[in-house]
């Protein structure tokens, strides 16, 4: 490996420092993460397990800039979300970032093409560039043949593969994946793991996974565990 790939190798993509949450309800306050550190590399595979209520998708809104911390700093690319607008938060959101959910979120009245497409079109790409990248992404998770079919046309396995698809389809550096396998059987759940690892492997994208599927966890290269609001590394 020469010099160069050694620090993108070892680049930060995403980062939170002291990161806090704190939900107010009438009186009550509850704090839901408390000075969670994090640092995540290229090319990194990070699961984040903890019991139901944890904070998990509470922590993984936070880092994808989806929710507004209450302390603490997120950072993107070298980026404080804090300090920018919410426009240049999509941007980054769009650029260097990737979602993926338990429900799939794919628009129905769209084929599997056009559902990945869109985030080519958001960042304002030319629209047969982005059926062509499109294209391409779908055929690496093994759906070249699935373009033209409307979510409702395609097994839950299928859909969750074109989720995947288009978060990956940007080429952002880090999907932050919140129980990717939450609705599929052990069998597409397991196809859908061996499809992570290899993108990982192929394209050196970061994936950060909030789930409760012990299997899937304990597959990726670091685990974390979530409890009383503090983020711990386990072995």
């Amino acid at each position: 490996m020469t010099l160069t790939e050694n620090k993108k190798a070892a680049a930060v993509v995403l980062e939170c420092q002291e990161l806090g949450k704190v939900y107010s309800e009438g009186p009550q306050k509850l704090s839901v993460l408390r000075q969670v550190n994090l640092k995540v590399l290229a090319g990194d595979q990070l699961a984040i397990v903890g019991s139901s209520g944890s904070g998990k998708t509470t922590l993984l809104n936070l880092l994808g800039g989806l929710d507004v911390p209450t302390s603490g700093t997120v950072y993107v690319a070298g980026k404080d979300l804090a300090s920018v607008s919410e426009a240049e938060r999509g941007l980054l959101r769009n650029k260097h970032l990737g979602f993926v959910y338990q429900f799939h979120h794919l628009l129905g009245e769209f084929t599997a093409l056009e559902n990945v497409s869109m985030p080519l079109l958001i960042a304002g790409l030319d629209v047969a560039l982005a059926a062509e990248r499109a294209g391409a992404m779908l055929a690496k998770v093994g759906l070249a043949d699935r373009t033209d079919h409307k979510p409702s046309e395609l097994s839950g396995g299928e859909r969750q593969r074109v989720a995947i698809a288009r978060a990956l389809v940007t080429e952002p550096e880090c999907v932050l994946l919140d129980e990717p396998t939450g609705n599929l059987d052990r069998h597409t759940a397991e196809e859908i793991q061996d499809l992570m690892r290899e993108l990982n492997s192929l394209l050196n994208i970061s994936f950060i996974v909030v789930t409760h599927d012990e299997r899937l966890a304990d597959s990726l290269r670091r685990k974390l565990l979530l409890e009383d609001g503090s983020l711990h590394e386990q072995s």
